[in-house]
C-alpha cells in the first residue's frame, strides 16, 4: 500500500469512527486506539505535506486564529419563525393554510433546540463554509470553528446533491456545559450562565483550537437549495441522516392539530430527560410543494410555526421605574428589578411597555412582581403579588416630561406610547437615529459601533448622520479607545457606505414605520429620494402595502426643512439616493397595477424566479385568488379548488411559457 493510500485509509477509518460515536451514539473503538490511529495519521501527514487535506480528521483540533470574522450574505435568507402558545393559535394557523392551498395537509413535528443557528454549505459532498444566522440576510463566516465540531461531517456519504445548504443549531449538551463550569469554578473563574449563550459565544472565539476543546454538537433540521431529490420535510430529515448529518430522531408526522398537540404534550414533559436545552416544537407543512405555494411573509415562512413551551416564571421586587428615549422619541418605561435567576440568566430589568400597561396591572415601586421570559428571551412582568404590597404603597404616575431634555411629552390619539417631540434637540433620539443609520441592515458601516456614535455626539463632532461623511482621521484619533488603525477603519467604513443601494439608504434614514420591506416597496416604486419627497399622501397610499399611517409619516419626514437639508448633504457626499442604472436593467412597467397569483410546479423557471419576473415588470405577487386577481401563472399540480375559484371568477390562467412570452 502506498503512503497516499495509507493516509486515505486512516482518514476513512477515523471518519467512520467519528460518525459512529458523535452521530449514531455508537462506540466502535476505544479512545486509546482512536488516539493511536490519529497520531499515526498526523505523523504521516507531517512527513508528506503534498497529501494535505483540509477535511482530514486531524484538522478538527483547530489552530486557526481569526482576528475578524468575515460577513457573508446567505444564498437564501434565514427566516425567523412565527410563535404560537395555545391550541387556538394552531387552529387559526391551519385555517389560514387551508385558504391558501388545496388538499389534505400533513405536518412534520420537530423539537426546537435552543442553540446558535448555523447554515452549512456543501459542494460535491465537502463542507465549504459555515455561516451564523446574523440578521437572516448575512452572517459571520465561522467555518474554521465549526470544523472542530465532531458531529459536523467534513465529507458526506451516499447519494447527496451537488450543492446545498443545511441549517441547524449548534448546541452545548448539559453534561458538557456542567463539566466546563466545574473546571471554571475550580480555577476561580465565574461559571457560564447557560448552554445556549455559551454555544453562541464559542462560535466567535478567535482561536479555533479553543473551540475544539468545547463539547459542542450540531443538530441539523432543514435542507435549502435546488434539485435536492426530496419531496417532503420528513424525507429530507431521513436523507440528511443517510448523508452523515446528526439529525434529531424526535420527529413525527402528524395528520391533524390534535396529533400535533399530542406530540407537544409528550415533549413538554419528557424534554427534561433530553441532554440538550429545548424551548418548544417546530411544526412544518410536510409537503415541499405546498411549502412553495404558501411562501413567506416579510419575516417568516407561512408553512411553519413554533409552538413554545410555557415560559418559566419567578417573582422578585420592583426597585424602581426608569424611562428610556428611543430614536423615534418613543418613551419606554423600564422596571429595575431585584436580580433574579430566570431560564438560565440573571434578570435585572424588564420592559413595562407603556402607561396603559402600568395602569392595567397597577404596577408600583416596591411591589413583588411576577416575571417571565416571553419566548424565553425577553423578560416581561405578568402581574403583581398584591398580598405582599406595602401598606404605604403609592400608585405610579407616568412622567409628563422627557427624562433627557425635559420637553413636555405628547401622546397622539390611538397611540399606546408617549413621545418626546424634540426631534433635533434630544440627545438619545439623535444618537439612536445615527446608530440605526450605521446598523448592519442599513448602511453597515464597519469600524463604527453604537458606543463610538454616542461618543462622537457627546464630543460635538456629529449631530446627525450626514456629519459622518465629514469626519477626518485627525478628529477621531483623540477619542477614548481609538487608535490610528481603528480611526482609519472608521473613516474607510464611512466612505465604503456610499455604495450601499438606495432601498437600504432609505431604510437607514429612520423614517417612522418605514422598515426594510416598506423601504424596498417605496424605492422600487419611486426610483429616487426626490420622487418620494415630492409624492402626495394620496399617491403614497396607492403604493402596494403603504397605508395611511405610513404615508403620513413619510410626508411628515419630508416636510421638515432640517431633514431635506440632511438629504441634500448626503447627495453631495455621493450616498446612493436613487436606484442605479444597473438595478433598472430588465425592469419594466408592463404589469403595473396587476395582481398575479403563482400556483403549481414549474419546469423552465423556479417559483422564486417567476415572482421576481412579476415584480421586475411592475406587478404584485398575491398569495390568494380574489376578484382583484389579474391572472394566474399556473404550473403542474395546481390545486383543484384554486382552479375552480379562478374559473368561477373568470380569471385568466396562463402557463409559465405564456407568461414569459407575455413579458418578452
Amino acid at each position: 500500500m502506498s503512503v497516499e493510500q495509507q493516509i486515505q485509509s486512516l482518514r476513512n477509518e477515523l471518519n467512520q469512527h467519528n460518525y459512529n460515536y458523535y452521530v449514531l451514539d455508537d462506540t466502535t473503538i476505544s479512545d486509546f486506539d482512536f488516539d493511536i490511529k490519529l497520531k499515526e495519521l498526523q505523523d504521516l501527514e507531517a512527513k508528506h505535506p503534498e497529501f494535505f487535506d483540509a477535511n482530514s480528521p486531524t484538522q478538527r483540533v483547530g489552530g486557526e486564529v481569526i482576528k475578524n470574522f468575515e460577513t457573508i450574505p446567505h444564498a437564501q435568507r434565514m427566516y425567523s419563525l412565527d410563535n404560537s402558545y395555545s391550541k387556538e393559535d394552531l387552529f387559526d394557523w391551519e385555517t389560514r393554510l387551508k385558504k391558501l392551498i388545496d388538499g389534505a395537509i400533513q405536518y412534520t413535528c420537530e423539537l426546537k433546540y435552543d442553540g446558535a443557528s448555523i447554515s452549512l454549505t456543501y459542494e460535491q459532498g465537502v463542507l465549504i463554509k459555515a455561516v451564523t444566522r446574523g440578521d437572516g440576510f448575512q452572517g459571520d463566516n465561522v467555518t474554521a470553528n465549526v470544523k472542530t465540531i465532531k458531529s459536523v461531517p467534513l465529507k458526506l456519504k451516499g447519494d447527496y446533491p451537488e450543492k446545498f445548504d443545511i441549517r441547524g443549531e449548534i448546541v452545548l449538551p448539559f453534561d458538557g456545559f456542567n463539566k466546563m463550569n466545574e473546571e471554571r469554578v475550580e480555577i476561580g473563574e465565574e461559571p457560564y450562565r447557560n448552554p445556549r449563550n455559551t454555544a453562541s459565544g464559542s462560535l466567535k472565539l478567535q482561536d479555533s483550537s479553543e473551540v475544539a476543546k468545547r463539547p459542542l454538537e450540531c443538530m441539523l433540521y432543514n435542507l435549502t437549495g435546488s434539485n435536492l431529490g426530496v419531496n417532503s420535510q420528513f424525507d429530507s430529515l431521513e436523507s440528511a441522516r443517510q448523508w452523515g448529518f446528526k439529525v434529531p430522531k424526535a420527529a413525527k408526522l402528524a395528520n391533524s392539530i390534535d396529533e400535533i398537540l399530542e406530540f407537544v404534550d409528550y415533549w413538554n414533559v419528557h424534554r427534561h430527560d433530553l441532554p440538550y436545552e429545548t424551548d418548544g416544537v417546530v411544526i412544518k407543512v410536510n409537503n415541499l410543494q405546498q411549502q412553495e405555494e404558501l411562501g413567506y411573509t416579510a419575516k417568516a415562512p407561512r408553512w411553519a410555526m413554533a409552538y413554545k413551551f410555557k415560559a418559566e416564571q419567578v417573582s422578585t421586587k420592583l426597585n424602581s421605574i426608569t424611562y428610556q428615549v428611543g430614536r423615534t422619541g418613543a418613551i419606554t418605561p423600564v422596571a429595575n428589578l431585584e436580580p433574579v435567576e430566570l431560564a438560565g440568566t440573571t434578570v435585572k430589568r424588564a420592559s413595562l411597555h407603556n402607561a396603559d400597561q402600568i395602569e392595567k396591572l397597577d404596577i408600583r415601586v416596591e411591589d413583588e412582581v411576577y416575571v417571565e421570559k416571553g419566548g424565553e428571551i425577553i423578560p416581561k412582568i405578568l402581574g403583581v403579588d398584591l398580598t405582599k404590597r406595602p401598606a404605604n404603597s403609592i400608585p405610579t404616575d407616568y412622567i409628563t416630561n422627557c427624562p433627557e431634555c425635559e420637553t413636555e411629552l405628547v401622546r397622539q390619539e390611538g397611540e399606546a406610547q408617549h413621545y418626546c417631540p424634540n426631534y433635533n434637540g434630544c440627545k438619545p433620539q439623535i444618537i439612536g437615529r445615527i446608530q440605526h443609520f450605521i446598523s448592519r441592515k442599513a448602511m453597515d458601516i464597519e469600524g463604527l459601533g453604537g458606543e463610538t456614535v454616542a461618543l462622537l455626539v457627546h464630543e460635538g463632532l456629529i449631530s446627525n448622520y450626514s456629519d459622518l461623511y465629514e469626519l477626518t482621521k485627525e478628529q477621531v484619533i483623540p477619542l477614548e479607545r481609538m487608535a490610528e488603525k481603528s480611526a482609519e477603519n472608521l473613516i474607510q467604513g464611512v466612505e465604503q457606505s456610499k455604495t450601499i443601494p438606495f432601498e437600504r439608504v432609505l431604510y437607514a434614514l429612520g423614517i417612522r414605520y418605514v422598515g426594510e420591506t416598506v423601504a424596498k416597496k417605496l424605492a422600487k416604486h419611486y426610483k429616487s429620494i426626490d420622487a418620494i419627497a415630492g409624492a402626495t399622501g394620496e399617491a403614497l397610499v396607492n403604493v402596494d402595502e403603504i397605508g395611511v399611517k405610513i404615508a403620513e409619516s413619510v410626508r411628515a419626514f419630508f416636510s421638515s426643512e432640517d431633514n431635506i437639508a440632511i438629504i441634500n448633504r448626503l447627495k453631495a457626499f455621493g450616498v446612493q439616493l436613487e436606484i442605479s442604472a444597473e438595478q433598472l436593467i430588465g425592469q419594466t412597467e408592463l404589469l403595473k397595477g396587476q395582481s398575479i397569483v403563482v400556483s403549481g410546479v414549474f419546469e423552465s423557471v423556479s417559483r422564486d424566479e417567476l415572482k421576481k419576473l412579476i415584480e421586475d415588470n411592475g406587478g404584485k405577487v398575491s398569495s390568494s385568488i380574489s376578484s382583484k386577481t389579474s391572472f394566474i401563472v399556473a404550473g403542474d399540480n395546481m390545486g383543484p379548488s384554486k382552479k375552480t375559484k379562478a374559473e368561477s371568477l373568470n380569471i385568466l390562467i396562463l402557463s409559465e411559457y405564456d407568461f414569459i412570452q407575455k413579458i418578452s
